[in-house]
């Protein structure tokens, strides 16, 4: 029972740490004073718009980037963005 009780613990712990290090979403006049890493793109068919920010969320914490500026978007039933990453 104790190792059931210490894995959820820590399933959560991981969690809450995981959005304490989540990468944030800047504007263009935030992003003047970063400096820049690179871009990522995603896409996907079907899904929300709120996916395409956990996505590039996601790959921008990957490539080591605190923030991300989408650069383009487009919608429908298949999606795309691509975002600029900055330290």
């Amino acid at each position: 029972m104790k190792i059931k009780t210490t894995v959820a613990a820590l399933g959560l712990l991981s969690a809450v740490s995981f959005g304490a290090f989540a990468a944030d979403s800047i504007s263009s006049d935030q992003a003047l004073n970063r400096e820049a890493l690179g871009t990522v793109s995603v896409s996907a068919v079907g899904t929300a718009p709120m996916d395409m920010r956990a996505m590039l969320n996601e790959k921008a914490n990957e490539k080591g980037a605190s923030a991300y500026r989408i650069i383009e978007a487009r919608t429908g039933d298949h999606w795309h963005a691509t975002a600029e990453l900055y330290k």
